[in-house]
């Protein structure tokens, strides 16, 4: 009785967080993207982590079980690699490194609810990660090892997501959260190294005479969107072991 009292006490409070944290979430993501267009650095440095770190004290506020607290050590190791990439481009393997252990905390926690091969769902992602080495392998030079190493891992992680789809005998809402999470951020990485090594920020759209970043605002709306999917797949993990053992406490 004392464990449901306190849980329709927290949930008003805890809605209300959820929506300040989205608020500043967005409004932060927002300048970002205007700071990406108009080329102001500092503003970028400033509010690019922002997001993720809204993302951790969501789920820093749920109920603690090792599926949310694996998630929010893999958001905190992203969080430092989203800096860390903003900060230089010098910088950028020990942010691919950063994030590379985020994604094997992701693995960990999806590993944690099913270990079943699912070699079927592994099929396009080998696919997607090989079609993309093969195209990024040319323009690499000496970022061929460690940009081999992260596509190994990203479809892997990709893999263990899809793997959680359908899982016999639980009821799982928030399975096809953390599958869209994990392909948006894998689309996400994937048009960051191609942007990265290939294009160089030239592509542009609707004629325009100068270089845009279209490719640089779609890599980090898809990376938020695959945090946030992952992130949600945390709550929704919290409210079905709630729902499925209401007896616990009688």
């Amino acid at each position: 009785m004392s464990a449901s009292a306190s849980g329709g006490s927290s949930s008003p409070s805890g809605w209300g967080l959820s929506r300040i944290l989205l608020v500043v979430g967005l409004i932060a993501a927002l300048i970002f993207i205007v700071g990406l267009w108009a080329n102001l650095p500092a503003v970028e440095l400033i509010t690019k982590g922002i997001p993720v770190l809204c993302l951790i004290f969501w789920v820093f506020k749920l109920p603690r079980d090792r599926f949310a607290n694996l998630i929010m050590v893999g958001l905190v190791f992203s969080l430092a690699g989203d800096l860390l990439l903003q900060v230089s481009k010098d910088l950028f393997v020990i942010g691919l490194l950063s994030f590379l252990v985020a994604h094997l905390f992701y693995i960990a926690v999806f590993l944690g609810v099913t270990r079943r091969a699912s070699w079927v769902r592994l099929l396009p992602f080998a696919a997607w990660g090989i079609g993309a080495f093969l195209i990024l392998q040319p323009y690499l030079g000496d970022m061929l090892p460690p940009v081999a190493g992260y596509i190994i891992v990203i479809e892997v992680m990709m893999w263990r997501a899809a793997a959680l789809v359908g899982v016999p005998g639980k009821a799982q809402t928030f399975e096809l959260a953390a599958l869209l999470g994990a392909i948006s951020f894998g689309l996400s990485d994937t048009l960051l190294a191609f942007n990265r090594f290939i294009w160089h920020d030239t592509l542009t759209l609707f004629n325009l005479q100068q270089a845009a970043p279209f490719v640089g605002t779609l890599v980090m709306i898809l990376y938020w969107l695959g945090q946030w999917g992952i992130a949600l797949a945390a709550s929704w993990k919290a409210k079905d072991h709630t729902r499925d053992t209401p007896a616990s406490n009688e």
